[in-house]
């Protein structure tokens, strides 16, 4: 069997999302028909988890309960401070503390429908709250009580610098929350269903998919790029740059993907909130390098830029530290995860595949005194 990691294996069948001809669709919404009508995150949180656009009153109610979510407890407020004085690596502490949230919720071991509804419930309205503290507490400051007043973009945005957000930076979180919700069975979707399988809480099955989305395989892209951008400033020759990285074979970040062949179906929406976001200010100089890697590794490689391109500077321009974009991707694809973990359960079989034995056999055993 080739080496491949699993690539086109179908490993289970699902209604949440769907990757067909370099489009993504969210239980049968394609992408652009949610971005151009200005889907709120928590609708797309709805629709993934239920399988239909809520109503208004369905609306009302589910945003009502995340509200009443966001806060988190003084003793995980506590366990969060003491892991950002040891400088840890920040999807570690996430890791962490929402592996505490399942200890200090008696009601964790529960797996009924019911059970799993409200910590689904709590799990992604808290996780906003955790990131936003962790921030804060890293650089010496005091954590900002969220506000229930405030969509979740809003909230997150608020909590993290203290002010409230204009229209537009709301607006530019909300879309990129929506575009990073789900992606058919990626690392961490993958990691959350097997772990899902085997009948572990709703707890257990986020922390397992944390982990996966650590690795800088998956998660960490927007991160890399970034800092490709400040190096690329700095020396100030783009074309250079790339041309010396590419002749050590040396992997460009943001570009390329496993799935999609000619576009990526998000990656555009990204690019034009760049543009928005940095038109006529100080920040327009990482757009305009931008799309000059762009065009270089068009040109060059034949290379599309992927999803996490443009959301390195979008995420830098709202004011979000580059060494929390991934916890920023949890935030969003904690969505897409509960969806599927919840759907796993609804029809379960354990997953357990086979491997491909390829070592030695029928090797004799030698007594250790005659090795």
């Amino acid at each position: 069997m080739e080496e491949n990691g699993m690539k086109n294996l179908i490993a289970c069948n699902t209604r949440i999302s769907a990757i067909i001809d370099d489009d993504l669709s969210y239980a049968g919404y394609n992408i652009s028909e949610l971005m151009d009508n200005n889907a709120s995150f928590e609708e797309v949180i709805y629709l993934l988890w239920n399988l239909h656009l809520p109503t208004q009153i369905e609306y009302k109610h589910f945003v009502e309960e995340l509200r009443a979510n966001y806060e988190i407890s003084d003793a995980v407020e506590q366990c969060i401070l003491i892991q950002s004085r040891r400088h840890l690596h920040p999807m570690s502490v996430l890791r962490s503390t929402v592996s505490l949230l399942g200890v200090y919720n008696v009601h964790a071991e529960d797996n009924s429908l019911e059970a799993t509804y409200e910590q689904s419930i709590q799990l992604m309205a808290k996780m906003p709250t955790i990131i936003a503290a962790f921030a804060r507490l890293r650089t010496g400051q005091s954590p900002i009580a969220p506000r229930t007043d405030l969509g979740f973009a809003a909230n997150f945005l608020y909590m993290l610098k203290g002010e409230e957000p204009n229209p537009l930076q709301v607006k530019a979180l909300n879309r990129a929350l929506v575009l990073h919700a789900d992606h058919e069975l990626n690392a961490s979707t993958f990691a959350a269903r097997v772990c899902a399988s085997t009948l572990a809480d709703i707890y257990s099955c986020v922390t397992t998919a944390i982990g996966t989305l650590k690795g800088p395989l998956h998660g960490g892209a927007n991160e890399k790029v970034f800092d490709m951008l400040q190096e690329i400033r700095q020396q100030g020759d783009t074309k250079a740059y790339l041309q010396e990285k590419l002749d050590s074979q040396e992997k460009i970040m943001g570009f390329g993907h496993r799935v999609y062949k000619t576009q990526d179906p998000r990656e555009k929406y990204l690019r034009e909130m760049a543009k928005e976001l940095t038109e006529g200010t100080e920040y327009d100089i990482w757009f305009t390098l931008s799309c000059e890697i762009e065009d270089y590794m068009k040109n060059t490689k034949g290379l599309i830029p992927n999803v996490d391109f443009y959301s390195a500077t979008v995420y830098h321009v709202l004011g979000i530290d580059s060494s929390i974009f991934t916890l920023i991707f949890a935030m969003s694809r904690v969505s897409g995860w509960i969806a599927h973990i919840q759907e796993q359960q609804k029809n379960n079989k354990l997953i357990r595949p086979r491997s491909n034995y390829i070592g030695q056999m029928n090797l004799e055993y030698v007594p250790i005194g005659k090795r």
